[in-house]
């Protein structure tokens, strides 16, 4: 059985929003990214989902949600989104931004309002694997789910890494 994780923001948002997710707590290791987890948790790490806090070239906030086998083409999004340039932000300003830790920072339950964007080939797949609000804590969600639960809006801005 596995240990029980207690709640988080991100739990908590989403049992509230009535949303159907499993729990899968790994052994988190310093930078050691979606590969840790996906090994941990035997799964592909394509459906690993990283949840990115940027920021535009006016410093407002955003959020991106990525497979985890692959990085943000700043520059494809930049001109998707109608901004001059996107950076990912330093890490104690995304912590603030977000109220999560980087390394355990969910897209659900975000302390601040940010407009979430998402590869589009996410939304395609069985399932997603994406932080839960703490490191070490992905859940397992549906991403057909994604577009009501945060109003996402697909984007085509991913790399191979």
């Amino acid at each position: 059985m596995a240990k029980h994780v207690s709640e988080t923001p991100a739990t908590q948002f989403l049992r509230k929003a009535g949303v159907a997710f499993t729990e899968h707590p790994y052994a988190y290791e310093e930078h050691g990214g979606t590969a840790v987890s996906a090994r941990e948790l035997g799964v592909d790490e394509h459906c690993v989902v990283k949840t990115l806090v940027m920021q535009d070239d006016a410093a407002r906030p955003l959020v991106v949600l990525m497979h985890g086998d692959c990085k943000v083409s700043t520059k494809n999004l930049a001109r998707q989104i109608g901004v001059k340039s996107v950076e990912p932000c330093k890490p104690e300003v995304a912590n603030r931004h977000s109220g999560y830790l980087v390394g355990g920072t969910s897209p659900f339950g975000l302390r601040k309002a940010m407009p979430v964007y998402v590869e589009k080939s996410v939304l395609s797949l069985p399932k997603i694997y994406i932080n839960g609000g703490r490191r070490g804590y992905l859940v397992g969600i549906d991403p057909a789910l994604l577009p009501s639960l945060l109003s996402v809006t697909a984007v085509e801005c991913a790399l191979p890494e």
